[in-house]
């Protein structure tokens, strides 16, 4: 399992590593090659400018001597060569017609012919023109810009400045170089502001995917320790209150499960013991009554439990809807009330109605639903309030809707229980008999009459339920 989880870890780091670093990896090559290309540009550039202004002057300067043959040429180079000319890093060459150094302030290149382009363009063309290549007489690598002489309008040589360009290239390799290490140094820093990035999220998130697991596997409320102020940490939370829930939950169905095995088995114990006593045919007429009564009794409960199971599936899987019909809210209220007046009056309850002295229209509603509201609200006042003997109803009109309230004067409900009595399934400490499903699906049918249904404890004790309807 830790190998798994070790693999992910590594596969998500990696992923992230290429989905961030790699661009920023491409960003930083394309960065250092347009460094190294305007660098070197920058270099050769300055060098031929610098060259071809020196060829520029000087060759002005050159020509404005008056030369009257081949000789004076000479000489004059020979002079330019020996005592005008002082730069020891550029070499001044001077070329005859033929394309032969005639005068070098290196001498020992006198005699040689180089042959290069910007000397044929010089003499052939009368142009200055630069080459930058390998010396063909030395291999060495060097720029060289070659301007005409002219004598009577005709070329009768040339002026040709080289330079070596190692050191310029030492120059560009080493700014190449720097900017490498500085691309180098900046994916290194967010290397590793990724790596500790990808620490401060991947392990949390690896945690959070351990837990979950744990939680899908049944160990249903366990907590996660949250030592962060960001999205892992709401998303901790989350998993924290997820896991809470579900331990709730799972705590809920296991009470359900056990609630209604014990309501159902006990009204099922009832009936088949009066069915046994009845058909031995040994009790007398007062107890086939009393156990007629019992059977009865305790079918209409099993059928009202399985009502309420069909209910809350209903209501699960979104098949819970109404019948609505045009229909008097007040008149259901009230033949609700007149039949558990009776039915309370032999528990020792008095059950007292008020009407708000008006008659109520009819309103768009489903009168069976609405009734079931009731009754299950009656009954739940009974069982939970009935130690008060006494119970409060009424029905009025106001501010265009209609409110119902139901009050008992029993014990009420604990503070902390009061948020969670409409939950399925929810019984709290009651130890009153039930599903506890029923305010659930009584709630869902006030939802969807656009109502409201709301539980409190009453001012000086009990219970106080209110159900609030559109009036129209």
């Amino acid at each position: 399992m830790k190998v798994k989880r070790r693999l992910r870890i590594q596969g998500l780091r990696k992923r992230w590593l290429i989905n961030s670093i790699g661009p920023i990896f491409m960003v930083a090559v394309l960065g250092v090659v347009v460094f190294s290309i305007s660098i070197a540009n920058y270099y050769y550039t300055s060098m031929r400018n610098g060259l071809e202004a020196k060829a520029n002057e000087a060759t002005d300067a050159f020509n404005s001597y008056a030369m009257n043959s081949y000789n004076e040429f000479y000489q004059m180079a020979n002079l330019y060569v020996t005592d005008t000319y002082q730069d020891q890093n550029i070499e001044l060459q001077f070329i005859d017609s033929n394309g032969r150094i005639l005068v070098s302030t290196y001498g020992v290149t006198a005699g040689l012919m180089p042959g290069t382009p910007d000397i044929v363009t010089a003499l052939d063309e009368g142009s200055m023109d630069a080459y930058m290549g390998a010396d063909p007489t030395t291999g060495q690598i060097i720029l060289a810009v070659s301007a005409p002489l002219e004598f009577d309008g005709r070329v009768v040589g040339a002026m040709r400045y080289v330079t070596s360009m190692e050191r310029a290239n030492r120059q560009i390799l080493v700014s190449i170089l720097v900017s490498v290490l500085v691309a180098l140094a900046a994916l290194a820093m967010v290397y590793f502001s990724n790596m500790v990035f990808i620490s401060n999220v991947v392990e949390p998130v690896a945690e959070v995917t351990a837990t979950a697991k744990r939680i899908s596997g049944g160990s249903y409320g366990i907590q996660l320790e949250n030592k962060y102020q960001d999205e892992i940490g709401e998303l901790i939370d989350s998993i924290n209150d997820m896991s809470t829930k579900i331990g709730q939950s799972e705590k809920v169905k296991s009470e359900f499960i056990s609630s209604v095995s014990h309501e159902l088995r006990t009204p099922l114990t009832a009936i088949n013991g009066w069915g046994e006593t009845l058909l031995s045919g040994s009790c007398s007429q007062e107890e086939l009554r009393r156990g007629v009564e019992t059977i009865l009794k305790e079918s209409r409960r099993l059928t009202s439990m399985v009502e309420e199971l069909l209910d809350f599936s209903r209501m699960e899987d979104g098949r819970f809807t109404l019948h609505v019909e045009q229909a008097d809210v007040q008149a259901e209220f009230e033949d609700t009330i007149f039949s558990y007046q009776a039915l309370f009056r032999q528990d020792g309850i008095a059950l007292h109605y008020e009407d708000g002295g008006e008659i109520i229209d009819p309103i768009a509603c489903d009168p069976e639903r609405l009734k079931q509201v009731f009754c299950n609200v009656l009954d739940n006042a009974a069982k939970h309030g009935g130690a008060g003997k006494r119970i409060d109803a009424s029905i009025r009109r106001e501010d265009g809707v209609i409110v119902i309230t139901v009050r008992d004067y029993g014990p009420g409900i604990p503070e902390e229980e009061l948020p969670f009595v409409k939950q399925k399934f929810y019984k709290g400490s009651s130890k009153a008999r039930g599903s506890g499903i029923g305010l659930a699906v009584c709630d869902e049918i006030i939802h969807l009459h656009n109502g409201e249904f709301t539980i409190d404890n009453a001012v000086g004790g009990g219970t106080i339920v209110t159900i609030v309807l559109p009036a129209s």
